[in-house]
């Protein structure tokens, strides 16, 4: 029996992002090395790096994590001096995050190793292909956020 078009995509997908993902886990751990932090903290400071600050609620949506959760890492962060809490100064019952300016270099080292990383693999990579993953990738999070939408909306 042939196999769909469907089924052969999901099939190539099965293969290839177990793969992918264990690279970009390698990367990552490589990227933290001496710098004494842990991926979930990496992440929380890498969302906090682009926004001034964020109120609690918002970066653990974007972290995929329970207030309670972002609340705890957030304490970890502060305890290590990587973010500061704040009040929000119109509505005082908000709690807002932000980078220290020692989360700030930790973040941009990051983001600089990350720019060599992503440069690295570019080069080895086709204009076209280069064009291709962009718009692939931009396609697979369009899915992501409407099954999200979608399962939000069963609730």
């Amino acid at each position: 029996m042939a196999e769909t078009e469907l089924e052969a995509f999901v099939n190539s997908i099965q293969k290839l992002f177990p793969r992918i993902m264990r690279y970009l886990e390698d990367e990552a751990t490589r990227e933290l090395i001496g710098l004494e932090v842990t991926p979930s903290q990496m992440n929380a400071l890498v969302v906090l790096y682009g926004p001034s600050n964020l109120p609690m609620g918002e970066l653990a949506e974007q972290l995929g994590l329970t207030e309670s959760a972002a609340t705890r890492l957030v304490d970890r962060l502060l305890r290590m001096n990587l973010a500061r809490r704040e009040r929000d100064e119109v509505d005082r019952r908000v709690v807002r995050v932000r980078l220290s300016s020692y989360g700030r270099q930790l973040a941009e080292l990051v983001f600089d190793r990350r720019q060599e990383q992503f440069a690295r693999f570019a080069e080895r990579m086709s204009a076209d292909n280069r064009q291709h993953l962009i718009t692939g990738l931009s396609a697979l999070l369009a899915a992501f956020a409407d099954l999200e939408t979608q399962s939000k909306e069963k609730r």
